[in-house]
């Protein structure tokens, strides 16, 4: 059985997709790079306009897709069901003690239908539960580029294995991006905030306004492991372990019949008939 991407990736579209990610990764670290100052909006006066950039960043992509024939209306048609499955699942969990049902399908789906793919429905998986369950904020943005990340990453993971070992593969995946989605949703608004103490900590985990990158990063690593790994994202990998190793065979099987008959970026050809009497 063959694991190729049913959506393949161009050189057009990964060009798109390096330069969309090296955005969104400069829209996460500015804060350590340049001296800023702590204040209680944090990102809220910039959030619209991270917003307003990403949208263009999906256009480009899908239409990069579809001209080197890697999304067509089959795709899309799958992407909108998949994102509007995706939504539906999120008010399962919805975050309690980590618990995030949103990210499996996002991880098994990038796997099949390939990075591209997965970028996307990355994106348009959280817009649509955001707008479900009225998590519309400035966090927004942030959580559709670390989710576009996560549906990227499965589909680059290595194509030949299979089996057992591909959902092995796919649950440590599925455990590394659960903190990887943890530490980047903390980085987005730590720098802006003042006083970030805990009881059982002795020492300063605050974001120091023009201090050294290495000290300030110290600082954020402690305030993550102390706030949010233990907690929040153990949960968030525990539920992505489950349930790839639970419903990951399924899932995949589903998936991938449903590429085969779709067949994803094949261009029909058409023959003249007989000739007519």
């Amino acid at each position: 059985m063959s694991t190729a991407p049913a959506v393949r990736l161009g050189p057009r579209s990964a060009t798109v997709l390096g330069l969309a990610s090296l955005a969104g990764l400069m829209m996460f670290i500015w804060p350590l790079l340049v001296r800023v100052e702590p204040q209680s909006m944090q990102h809220g006066p910039d959030a619209p306009f991270v917003f307003i950039g990403i949208l263009p960043i999906l256009i480009v992509i899908v239409l990069a897709e579809m001209s080197e024939g890697g999304m067509d209306s089959k795709a899309l048609a799958m992407l909108g069901v998949l994102s509007a499955v995706n939504a539906a699942l999120r008010p399962l969990g919805a975050g309690t003690a980590g618990i995030e049902t949103v990210f499996f399908l996002l991880v098994l789906a990038g796997r099949v239908l390939g990075p591209g793919f997965g970028f996307v429905l990355g994106c348009t998986s959280l817009f649509a539960s955001a707008l479900l369950t009225a998590g519309v904020g400035p966090w927004l943005p942030f959580q559709m580029m670390c989710s576009a990340w996560i549906g990227m990453g499965a589909g680059l993971l290595p194509r030949r294995v299979t089996g057992k070992a591909e959902i092995a593969m796919l649950v440590a995946y599925g455990i590394f991006v659960a903190y990887v989605f943890g530490f980047l949703m903390n980085l987005w608004f730590w720098p802006f905030i003042t006083d970030a103490e805990v009881p059982y900590h002795d020492g300063h985990i605050s974001y120091v306004p023009g201090a050294p990158l290495l000290e300030n990063l110290h600082r954020f690593a402690v305030f993550t492991l102390l706030t949010s790994t233990a907690g929040w994202d153990t949960g968030r990998a525990i539920t992505n372990a489950v349930a790839i190793l639970v419903l990951g065979p399924a899932v995949l099987a589903t998936l991938r019949r449903a590429s085969r008959k779709a067949s994803y970026g094949v261009i029909p050809s058409f023959t003249d008939g007989p000739p007519r009497n």
